[in-house]
């Protein structure tokens, strides 16, 4: 049960951190092993050097943006573990002088994931993002 809580810890402060903290190598040492893969529909990155900046620059498209995610449901088998959980993620456009463009993007997702046990405690492996539904354009209108 003790393991079980903390891969569920690992996506939940993944999602909460995503929204107002600072993401630097040491946030994604914190949640990443160094082979990890993060998969989302139109981008994927693959290996912790350059994890924070990749996320870092996904985020900026946006003014603010807000992650909502259910409980997950994680499966341990020995140092290994698969995770399943549900994500609505709100993005908010930057300001913009006239107003023809959807001022948010909103998404939910299926987030699969792996995580395996370190010498430094449990860290993210894999995460993979699959689509369900988008409301909005997730680019700006020129």
């Amino acid at each position: 049960m003790v393991a079980r809580a903390l891969v569920a810890g690992l996506l939940d402060r993944y999602f909460v951190t995503l929204d107002d903290e600072e993401l630097d190598d040491a946030w994604a040492a914190g949640l990443f092993t160094p082979e990890a893969v993060v998969a989302f529909p139109i981008s994927r990155h693959e290996g912790l050097a350059g994890m924070a900046a990749y996320h870092s620059g996904a985020l900026s498209a946006f003014a603010a943006t807000q992650h909502l995610g259910s409980p997950a449901v994680v499966d341990i088998s020995g140092d290994h573990a698969c995770l399943r959980a549900n994500l609505m993620s709100t993005h908010v456009h930057h300001a913009r002088s006239d107003t023809g463009a959807p001022q948010l993007f909103t998404t939910g997702t299926f987030v699969d994931g792996r995580a395996r046990r370190t010498p430094a405690g449990w860290r993210l492996s894999e995460l993979v993002f699959r689509l369900v539904w988008a409301n909005g354009s997730p680019q700006r209108a020129n």
